[in-house]
C-alpha cells in the first residue's frame, strides 16, 4: 500500500511540478504578446520585437512571416497555425500522460491489493483459524480502498489544473492567430482580394484628386477672366489717359501761343 500510494504521489508532484512551468512560460509568452501589440499599436515606427525575447512564439511567428515576405514566397496562415497547436501540443504531452494515468494507478493499487486479499482468503480457507491469513485479507482491502481514495483525490486535483494548463495554452493560440490576422498578414501578405481593395481605394482617391484639380481648375479660369477684364479696364483708363494728354499739350500751345511744330 505504501509503495502503490508512494508512486501515485510522486506521479501527481511531477505533474504538478510540469504544469507549474507550464504555467510560468504562458505567462511569458502572454507579457510578450501584449507587448507586441502595444509596440503595433502606439510605435509603429519602431521595431515590433523591441522589448521581446527572440525566443518567444510571437518573436518567432514574426520573424517568419518577415523571412516569406522577403522571399517573395505565399503566406499560409493555415499552416502556421497548424504547426503551432502542434509544437505546443509536444509542452503539454506528459501533463497529458500524468493525467491520464492518475486513475489507472488507483486501479492498478485495487488490483493487487484484491490479489493480496484473495491470496490471504485462500491462506484462511485452508488454515481454518488463522490469523496471518485473516491480517493479510484486511491488510488488502484497506490497500485497495486506500489506493482508489488516493489515485481520485489526485485526479481530481490534476484535472482541474490540467485544463488550466489547456485553457492557457488555447488563449496563448488564439491570440497569436489573431494579432497575425489583425496586424501581421495586412501588412506582408498580398492577396488578390488586398489588391483589388487596395486598387478601389485608389480609384477612389484619384477621383478625389480629379475633382480637386477640376475646381482649381475652375478658379483659374475665373482668376483668368478676372485678370483679362482688369487689364480692359486699364487699357481703357490708358486710352483716355492719352486723349487727356493730347488736350493738355492743346491748351498748354494755345496758352504760350505756339505753333503746331514748336
Amino acid at each position: 500500500g505504501w509503495i502503490i500510494n508512494g508512486a501515485i504521489v510522486v506521479l501527481f508532484l511531477t505533474g504538478l511540478v510540469r504544469m507549474v512551468i507550464s504555467f510560468l512560460g504562458y505567462m511569458r509568452e502572454e507579457s510578450a504578446l501584449l507587448r507586441f501589440i502595444r509596440n503595433v499599436e502606439q510605435r509603429p515606427e519602431s521595431s515590433p520585437l523591441k522589448g521581446i525575447g527572440a525566443g518567444t512564439l510571437i518573436a518567432q511567428r514574426y520573424n517568419t512571416l518577415l523571412r516569406l515576405h522577403e522571399s517573395h514566397t505565399p503566406i499560409n496562415q493555415n499552416a502556421l497555425a497548424s504547426s503551432l497547436v502542434a509544437s505546443e501540443s509536444t509542452r503539454s504531452s506528459m501533463a497529458k500522460f500524468i493525467n491520464n494515468t492518475l486513475i489507472l494507478t488507483g486501479v492498478f493499487g485495487t488490483i493487487v491489493a484484491l490479489s493480496v486479499a484473495l491470496i490471504g482468503a485462500s491462506d484462511v480457507l485452508e488454515n481454518a483459524v488463522s490469523a496471518t491469513g485473516m491480517g493479510m485479507v484486511i491488510h488488502g482491502m484497506s490497500t485497495a480502498l486506500s489506493t482508489t481514495i488516493t489515485a481520485i483525490v489526485c485526479y481530481l486535483y490534476f484535472g482541474y489544473f490540467y485544463l488550466r494548463v489547456t485553457d492557457a495554452q488555447t488563449n496563448l493560440v488564439s491570440g497569436i492567430e489573431q494579432v497575425t490576422t489583425v496586424h501581421l498578414l495586412p501588412k506582408y501578405q498580398v492577396q488578390t482580394d488586398s489588391v483589388l481593395y487596395e486598387f478601389t481605394g485608389l480609384i477612389r482617391s484619384l477621383q478625389g484628386l480629379v475633382a480637386e484639380m477640376q475646381h482649381a481648375q475652375q478658379g483659374m479660369q475665373e482668376t483668368e477672366q478676372q485678370i483679362m477684364q482688369t487689364l480692359e479696364h486699364y487699357r481703357n483708363r490708358a486710352d483716355g489717359l492719352d486723349q487727356h494728354m493730347d488736350t493738355i499739350i492743346h491748351y498748354l500751345r494755345l496758352g504760350f501761343r505756339l505753333r503746331d511744330d514748336e
